[in-house]
């Protein structure tokens, strides 16, 4: 099975990975096993719980998180303290780094951690602390305590030092004893290479994932609860198309934590929507950014971590500050299909979202924080009425795994954003309602399908590989990590429209209908009827009706809120009935772009966009400028949508379709031949006249 991969495509943007580069400077990030034991020092000093720590396997850095502290923090001293936060970020990175750096200095001297990594780090961060605390207090009152959180400490991750199931999988020891592999060119089931490439990029940085990060989707029992809905509810839904990302745009920044600050996420983002986001992007810039939104009064972003196949296959990123240089590794993978979903309320009406309205849901640093704030889940097609927190789903074949974000759906009236990025919003109860006067508005659902292959756990990888998200570098590429991030930037009378629609139970949007509400009311789930068999075909019908409780295409829409929460259904993606997808409507704007690898439109599989491994070499060859996926001459016509002619669509190593299809130079031959011995009879003829001509004076 081809799997949705691609690169980001060269061309400009305003945060490259070159100029990432500069923030760290060169150099990768060794994944090596930190351990360290106290017999095996000469120093003879007593280990310390941070040497514990070290001595029973692979560690990460755990400190407390300061911006989650800070619940207040006034307008003027806003953009500082968002400044000092991205720094202990920055801090902790590098720390993190040493520490994967120096396993033979910790192994010869139990204190080395403490002394060189450790107590420095803390030095950092209470100069840190100390700045953020001075500039609140310039324009407000001082914050106290803040000092207690300067002290970091080190913590197993649950990673084996040894490797267990997974010890070969990325660090050093992957590239040694694979010489073999670096002779026959093949690993991974897929001609991916693994040998001294793996050493350095091929796995994630600390031995992660391993396998028990990861769990067999059958063995979960059905979870996903359902609030009653009341006679005032808000059963309606809007759906927006924004696309997959196909166009390859990403950063490691995040304009929401760290405006101003480059990679200030530490992991890189797949965006959709607003094309104008990195962390330089104001509020104008994203007003008059592009989208890629069908409706062009959508310029909301909407973006997340990307996923990466655990390969070997280097990046553009590889070496770079959020990527390589900080364990995220290996190559990034397309989005299959992407859901966006405006559902309502179980309990209420809706109101409108205040225009740049800032909402993150889920905690990139949950395997550190804990899980108060985590709510990303993760499931299969088929399957998701089993939704997973701190677990990656391992899919049965034909079914493909699911990333599932539900927004805060509750405002307080007043604030776009807030200190900490989430007093301003808040989850409904179980049952749906908002407390302390905050208000109901609609709640974004994200739903984003992968096209990728359980991986072996056995062998940690090597036959199909694991797969995880980015993330910052001392969380260890954990699914609990998993977040999403929004800004609303909808045109003011499309908002309008989504909650007048809401309100009325509509289903409206692009895919969806206008007309009066049906018996799909906010509380079924847009997904596949779960099935111990989704290699299945579907029943007639399925791609259009697909879901629980479609109508006219449309699945319906759970307005649930909190972790439980379903999805919300809608026209082109109301269900994934076996592996196909609904024919998407054929009236997308010229500059939307395609879903990957859909079935239902014969849209061809996507191409990978990544440096060949030095086994691949010259296999692949890019088709020329302007010609389709398959190298033909022409454009390209997914349903009437307008063909890509930014150039972006082009890479090496992008295609290895077999030639002599339509448009090329066998079946060109086959037309030239006949045409070509015509004009050799013509010449002859002429030459023959000439001639005849000459001899008659």
């Amino acid at each position: 099975m081809r799997r949705n991969t691609r690169r980001r495509p060269t061309g400009a943007r305003r945060t490259t990975f070159a100029a990432a580069a500069l923030m760290l400077g060169g150099g990768a990030l060794v994944a090596a096993n930190v351990y360290a034991t106290a017999t095996e020092s000469g120093s003879g000093q007593q280990p310390s719980q941070n040497d514990q720590v070290l001595a029973s396997g692979a560690a990460t850095i755990d400190c407390p998180d300061v911006g989650s502290k800070l619940t207040a923090v006034p307008d003027q001293a806003r953009a500082e303290v968002d400044k000092e936060l991205a720094l202990l970020d920055k801090q902790i990175a590098e720390a993190y780094q040493r520490l994967q750096n120096t396993a033979r200095a910790q192994q010869q001297d139990t204190g080395f951690a403490d002394n060189a990594i450790m107590n420095p780090l803390k030095d950092k961060r209470t100069a840190t602390i100390d700045r953020i605390a001075i500039a609140i207090g310039r324009v407000g009152e001082k914050p106290q305590g803040l000092e207690s959180l300067a002290a970091c400490t080190l913590r197993a991750t649950g990673n084996e030092a040894g490797g267990g199931e997974n010890g070969d999988q990325g660090g050093d020891g992957q590239g040694e004893g694979d010489a073999n592999q670096d002779e026959q060119g093949q690993d991974q089931g897929g001609g991916q290479d693994q040998g001294d490439q793996q050493g350095d990029n091929g796995g994630q940085a600390g031995k992660a994932p391993v396998a028990a990060d990861f769990v067999d989707i059958k063995t979960v029992q059905p979870n996903v609860a359902k609030p009653q809905q009341q006679a005032n509810a808000s059963r309606g839904t809007f759906t927006t198309s924004c696309g997959v990302n196909a166009n390859g745009l990403f950063n490691s920044d995040n304009v929401i934590v760290a405006p101003g600050v480059t990679n200030g996420a530490h992991h890189f983002h797949d965006y959709i929507g607003n094309q104008a986001n990195d962390a330089f992007a104001s509020d104008d810039d994203l007003a008059n950014g592009d989208t890629t939104c069908v409706d062009q009064g959508d310029k909301s972003t909407y973006y997340w971590p990307v996923l990466r196949l655990q390969n070997g296959v280097q990046e553009q990123d590889a070496n770079a500050p959020g990527g390589g240089i900080e364990g995220n590794v290996g190559e990034i993978v397309t989005p299959k299909k992407v859901t966006l979903n405006f559902v309502g309320n179980p309990q209420s009406k809706v109101t409108e979202m205040p225009r740049l309205l800032r909402i993150i849901t889920g905690d990139a640093k949950a395997f550190v924080n804990g899980t108060a704030n985590a709510n990303a889940s993760w499931s299969c097609t088929g399957f998701e009425d089993r939704q997973l927190k701190d677990k990656y789903p391992l899919c049965p074949q034909g079914s493909d795994v699911v990333r599932t974000f539900k927004f805060q759906s509750c405002w307080d009236g007043r604030n776009i954003d807030s200190a900490n990025h989430r007093a301003h919003v808040a989850f409904a109860d179980a049952n749906g309602n908002c407390g302390n006067g905050f208000q109901a508005i609609p709640q974004l659902v994200q739903r984003i399908v992968y096209d990728v292959d359980a991986p072996s756990l056995n062998d940690g990888g090597r036959t199909v590989p694991l797969f995880a998200v980015d993330t910052f570098p001392e969380q260890v590429h954990k699914p609990v990590t998993d977040h999403g991030d929004f800004i609303n930037v909808f045109d003011e009378d499309l908002m309008k429209e989504m909650v007048d629609c809401i309100n009325a139970g509509r289903k409206c949007g692009v895919g969806g209908d206008a007309g009066a509400g049906d018996d799909a009311g906010a509380g079924e789930e847009p997904q596949d009827k779960p099935t111990d068999n989704p290699t299945d075909k579907p029943d007639d019908g399925a791609g259009e009706n697909g879901g629980d409780a479609g109508n006219g295409g449309n699945g319906g829409a759970d307005a649930g809120n909190g972790d439980n929460a379903g999805d919300a259904g809608n026209g082109d993606n109301a269900g994934d009935a076996g592996d196909k997808d609904p024919q998407e409507p054929a009236t997308e704007a010229p500059d939307a772009e395609p879903e990957v690898g859909d079935a239902a439109t014969n849209r061809p599989d996507p191409k990978v966009y990544a440096t060949p491994s030095p086994t691949q070499g010259d296999q692949d060859v890019a088709p020329a400028e302007g010609s389709d996926d398959n190298g033909n001459g022409g454009e390209r016509d997914y349903n009437n949508e307008a063909p890509d002619v930014s150039g972006n669509d082009q890479a090496a190593g992008a295609d290895t379709q077999p030639q002599g299809g339509s448009g090329s130079l066998a079946e060109t031959g086959t037309q030239l031949w006949p045409a070509a011995a015509g004009a050799v009879l013509l010449i002859s003829g002429f030459l023959l006249l000439r001639r005849m001509r000459r001899s008659s004076y």
